[in-house]
């Protein structure tokens, strides 16, 4: 069985399918200025473009493990989360405190969906 890889860089590819499961690299913001629920917002939604682009979606979402620089702000990133992940399709999580590449990363999304 072959792998795609999609949006494929130096360092890393963006998300790679194999054998019908998709699996996302950690996903951050674009526009760092912005606080924990608009960083989050902009995370989820990159989310649901990569999931699309392998034909799958949120609903069929596996695993997600969510990292964020400061337990503090884990109320407002699950105020969004909350908003986006579909009620009765709510995929098993992890959430754990962590430095991330730049400090003005305020979270990191993984998932792994079907495809």
């Amino acid at each position: 069985m072959s792998t795609k890889r999609f949006h494929v860089g130096p360092r890393m590819s963006d998300m790679a399918v194999h054998s019908g499961t998709i699996y996302l690299a950690g996903q951050v913001a674009d526009d760092i200025s912005q606080d924990i629920s608009g960083q989050t917002k902009q995370v989820l939604a990159t989310i649901d473009k990569l999931l699309a682009e392998a034909g799958s979606d949120k609903t069929r979402i596996l695993s997600t493990t969510i990292y964020i620089t400061d337990m503090t702000n884990f109320q407002a990133m699950n105020a969004v989360w909350d908003n986006w992940v579909p009620q009765g399709n709510t995929p098993p999580r992890a959430t754990v405190q962590a430095q991330l590449a730049k400090p003005a990363y305020l979270v990191e999304i993984t998932v792994i969906a079907a495809a």
